[in-house]
């Protein structure tokens, strides 16, 4: 209906959502459904046919741009795809948002604000879970055993990519997400990229927002789905292998069995009772990960 979209859309600040399956979620978001002048852009990877006419009821009632890609091509390469679509209708600020995350006009502005006033930061708020405990304020890579951690002066800093902010033209600059990760790891690898770019990764500790882990596959203890097992293992050898030296990557690789099993326990230990669904993908996705990493010739730029 024409009376629930947002009256006048200066498109310069855009948020970017990417939506696979359950597009209800996405009205839990008060960005997306309240009147404001920012340009949403919603990207629906495709799930079903029923979740394609959803959205796209969803994108009508709203005013949104609806980018429906024939496929599911993961997290990275929709919102690459959002951004785009974003960027050719004249945003000047991106902010990237998971379906299930809520964030308001303030908190979305004062975001949107710090990166236009520093357009070489990668800024992120701290993000809540809806029991207003902390979820995210910041996260590093021990790039010596390959684990992520919460943030340390010793680790390399990394932001998610559930709720991240960027000036339009250093995320085109920098490439945007890798598409090669498709799920998990591609916001590690971004963090990399974007420091050694020159840019900052920033939490902003004051800026807050809302994210319904319970619904998702980060919930520690829940059980989990075949592609996350399969893509937390692969994904980090993945990165490795584009970012890494010879040595590092060595390391890396040698540690690879324990970090599998280190994933699949991150669903609990009932996880072990159903292998098909927890064990055997890890597995493989470790070994197409170190299939990959151990390739000769052909690596990434190697730093560090």
């Amino acid at each position: 209906m024409a009376a629930d979209r947002p009256p006048e859309t200066t498109r310069e600040r855009a948020v970017v959502v990417v939506s696979y399956g359950s597009p209800d979620v996405l009205l839990g978001n008060p960005l997306l459904v309240e009147s404001s002048p920012w340009h949403v852009v919603v990207v629906d990877n495709f799930h079903s046919q029923e979740a394609r006419r959803a959205v796209t009821a969803l994108a009508e009632r709203y005013g949104w741009t609806l980018v429906a890609l024939p496929e599911n091509t993961g997290f990275g390469h929709g919102a690459d795809a959002g951004a785009r679509a974003a960027v050719e209708a004249g945003a000047r600020t991106l902010l990237f948002a998971n379906p299930d995350l809520a964030i308001d006009r303030a908190a979305a502005d004062e975001l949107a604000a710090h990166v236009e006033s520093h357009p070489d930061d990668l800024v992120a708020p701290r993000i809540l879970r809806p029991d207003g405990t902390t979820w995210f304020r910041g996260s590093g890579l021990d790039v010596e055993r390959g684990r992520t951690g919460r943030e340390h002066e010793a680790l390399e800093p990394w932001l998610t990519g559930a709720c991240l902010a960027t000036a339009a033209r250093a995320w085109t600059q920098r490439g945007g997400f890798d598409g090669r990760y498709f799920l998990y790891w591609e916001d590690v690898d971004l963090s990399w990229r974007w420091r050694r770019s020159g840019g900052r990764v920033v939490v902003r500790d004051d800026v807050t927002c809302v994210h319904d882990v319970g619904g998702t596959q980060e919930a520690r203890g829940r059980a989990k789905s075949s592609t996350y097992y399969y893509y937390n293992c692969r994904n980090r050898l993945l990165f490795a292998r584009l970012h890494l030296p010879a040595r590092r990557r060595l390391r890396w690789a040698l540690g690879a069995l324990p970090y599998a099993r280190e994933v699949v326990l991150r669903g609990g230990r009932r996880q072990l009772l159903r292998p098909r669904a927890s064990v055997v993908p890890a597995l493989r996705g470790t070994w197409s990960g170190l299939v990959a990493l151990l390739r000769p010739g052909g690596a990434g730029r190697a730093v560090g």
